[in-house]
């Protein structure tokens, strides 16, 4: 590509190639009607980058959703949300055809020959349009909005349309190897899952049939408090935060579905003594706050120079406990914790004292021994994979403003076109 032509959303709106919707309004789609399952809505939080978040979702029957006929998504259409995410967005592949656009979401649907909906999807994605679209819709705001003005003034490269579909089957080639990483490490985070709760919820440990019971306890299993496992069990300290420091910041934002997400952590430079700071086979706990209160994550990656905020507790196993199976008997009681704090509604606390007292049954030495033996080989293959997909999300995300800028051309390669985009989008 040697230059760079630009069209614009209001463009293709006027050449009849290209339509905007807005979400129903609340008189149209109220709370009360949604269900417990059936039509899948999505909603501003289920907008990611280029995806479809499918948790949280709410529902309608299908008398209602035939009602909101004009709202139904289509493999194709780009969703964005009105208030507070507008640099994200979702591309609607076949696996979401079908569905519902919310209140709170806006839908941007191309009917052109000349663009490929997943290359726009991708050019979204760049640094450069999220910053231009927060700019634009923060300005004098206190939380960001999206309309469809804004949209319309949407400008993208429009190089020939071969060369959209190179440049989205590169980077969607990426997109897909990321995401089976995900799945396979979804399956084995299942069965880990499965081999604890098969052995220490379900009680068929190896050998189980000639264990004796006793007062409803396993022979050689023992009834503990969580505190006599620990070593350190306190809450975090107040960071000082500075983006240009190398110490990180875990907070309550990184703690969520069960799993530690250092894409919320923040830069910091308090200086705290070693044994304050996080370390690998540590569980984090959620120790204040509504919404996030009780939450758990534990520690699988190594980190250097990582403290917790005050808002979130450390415990961590002492030596001779078995680091998988400790992790995984806090998660399990994390239904529990949610409903353990005190205090006022939004000021809901969980002190360390409480989390160190819950009473927990403990199994042998032998039984943890050997549940860490089938767990640390499964979580050594999720270590790798994680480890391979932020390799290959640093590669893509270096590609995609150079490929999209074209300065990087793929116009004479002979690229393959993955899956699904053999036809549009």
């Amino acid at each position: 590509m040697t230059s760079q032509f630009f069209r614009t959303v209001a463009e293709l709106e006027n050449l009849g190639e290209a339509s905007l919707q807005t979400g129903p309004f609340g008189t149209q789609l109220k709370a009360s009607e949604y269900v417990d399952e059936g039509i899948p809505v999505i909603n501003v939080r289920n907008i990611g980058f280029g995806d479809v978040r499918k948790e949280d979702l709410e529902y309608l029957n299908e008398a209602k959703a035939e009602k909101l006929h004009q709202h139904r998504l289509r493999k194709g259409d780009i969703v964005f949300g009105r208030k507070g995410a507008v640099e994200r967005h979702a591309l609607i592949d076949e696996s979401v055809d079908g569905w519902i656009q919310g209140s709170d979401c806006l839908r941007l649907r191309i009917n052109s020959q000349d663009v490929c909906e997943r290359y726009l999807s991708h050019y979204l994605k760049t640094q450069a349009h999220q910053d231009w679209m927060q700019a634009l819709c923060s300005f004098g705001a206190t939380m960001s909005s999206l309309n469809q003005d804004i949209v319309r003034r949407i400008s993208f490269p429009a190089p020939p349309i071969e060369v959209q579909r190179k440049i989205a089957a590169t980077l969607t080639a990426y997109d897909e190897l990321i995401e089976n990483n995900q799945r396979r490490i979804a399956l084995l985070e299942k069965m880990a899952e499965e081999i604890y709760r098969e052995w220490f919820v379900r009680m068929r440990f190896p050998g189980h049939e000639k264990v004796k019971v006793i007062k409803g306890v396993p022979e050689g299993w023992q009834r503990t408090k969580v505190a006599t496992l620990t070593s350190y069990l306190k809450r975090g300290v107040a960071p000082q935060y500075d983006d240009l420091a190398e110490g990180i910041a875990i907070n309550q934002k990184c703690i969520r579905d069960g799993k530690l997400d250092l894409n919320f952590a923040r830069r910091q430079s308090r200086d705290v003594p070693a044994d304050r700071q996080v370390r690998f086979g540590d569980v984090l706990v959620n120790s204040t706050g509504e919404g996030t209160l009780g939450r758990v994550a534990q520690v699988l990656v190594p980190l250097s120079n990582c403290i917790v905020d005050s808002h979130v507790t450390i415990v961590r196993p002492k030596p001779d406990v078995p680091i998988h199976y400790f992790g995984m008997t806090l998660k399990a009681w994390e239904v529990h914790f949610i409903t353990m704090g005190r205090g006022a509604t939004n000021q809901t606390e969980l002190a360390p004292s409480v989390i160190g007292g819950v009473e927990i049954t403990v199994p042998s030495k032998p039984l943890q021994e050997a549940f860490e033996s089938h767990a640390e080989p499964l979580f050594a293959q999720i270590t790798h994979l994680r480890d391979q997909n932020v390799r290959l999300v640093r590669t893509r995300d270096l590609l995609l403003p150079r490929l999209i800028s074209g300065k990087l051309s793929v116009e004479n390669l002979d690229i393959q076109f993955p899956p699904g985009m053999e036809d549009r989008p």
